[in-house]
């Protein structure tokens, strides 16, 4: 069994450490080669792909996958990637059993603090997130016509070894800005790669949200992870008036509860299904720091 990773950074390496737990093979992609020994070093063997063309390497990697994952975030002019692979896609991967594309909970949009489920409608109002709602159609459009379950995991707020509150704390960036009734959705990168083993495992297609059990203020993290390291917790800054990157002030503009009773539904049970626990884990195993 050979998985085939398009992307494969931080959640995609976690992926393939699960995958290859199970037996798995892996071939990873990178925009830059200097990378590549980062991949090796992960067990990752690791192939050169621009976001724009298939080399001759990539289309022979894919001759030999049983499973495809599409970790690439797309951009304006959306996800090459089904572009490249429509109409070929048997042709291209003839032992091809699964794909799953990586997408987030921002294509649900704002919903005042509401919960979504995986029906919620979505109301994206920045352009990532409608960028990866098209690309969760084109993707799902391919495996339709490939006769293949395509699984969309709508992934919340990625954190885990090397990226995580304790790390913002020891940089001193780590901030706790405060905007009433404001709540986000975690996941622990592990469990992205648990969850991608789960569901092709037993061959599944559809719409999961990856997200843990329990959204939470953002301050709540951070003032835990400073009573966890026993270090003061930085002052709480009024988000109204802090100075923030448009970037940054259009993250805390969703504000949802995001289920994720239908993965659970599966009979997938997340290892780190809320965040004290699992920072007291990072903590605990020295794991933080990566």
């Amino acid at each position: 069994m050979t998985l085939m990773i398009f992307g494969a950074g931080y959640s995609g390496k976690a992926i393939a450490a699960s995958f290859q737990g199970a037996g798995f093979q892996v071939t990873g992609t990178t925009r830059s080669m200097e990378k590549a020994p980062q991949l090796e070093k992960a067990g990752i063997r690791p192939l050169l792909y621009d976001g724009t063309s298939l080399t001759p390497e990539l289309e022979a990697a894919l001759g030999e996958a049983t499973h495809l994952v599409q970790s690439v975030s797309p951009g304006p002019e959306g996800d090459a990637l089904p572009t490249l692979l429509r109409g070929r896609l048997k042709t291209l991967a003839p032992n091809l059993e699964w794909i799953a594309y990586l997408s987030t909970v921002g294509v649900y949009g704002d919903h005042k603090g509401e919960w979504v489920t995986e029906e919620t409608p979505c109301k994206p109002e920045a352009a990532r997130g409608a960028e990866r709602l098209v690309a969760e159609e084109d993707w799902l459009a391919l495996g339709a016509e490939a006769g293949l379950p395509v699984s969309v995991l709508r992934l919340s707020g990625i954190y885990g070894p090397g990226r995580n509150t304790f790390i913002n704390l020891s940089q001193g960036t780590a901030r706790r800005l405060i905007k009433p009734g404001q709540v986000f959705n975690r996941i622990r990168v592990e469990d992205i790669g648990h969850a991608a083993l789960h569901l092709a495992q037993k061959h599944l297609g559809g719409i999961y949200n990856v997200t843990d059990d329990e959204p939470a203020p953002p301050q709540d993290v951070v003032t835990e992870a400073a009573r966890l390291m026993g270090v003061e917790p930085p002052a709480e800054q009024d988000f109204e008036t802090a100075e923030l990157s448009p970037m940054a002030r259009s993250f805390y503009g969703k504000n949802q509860r995001v289920s994720n009773a239908r993965l659970k539904a599966t009979g997938f049970t997340f290892r780190f299904p809320e965040y004290r626990a699992s920072l007291a884990n990072l903590l605990d195993e020295g794991r933080w720091r990566g």
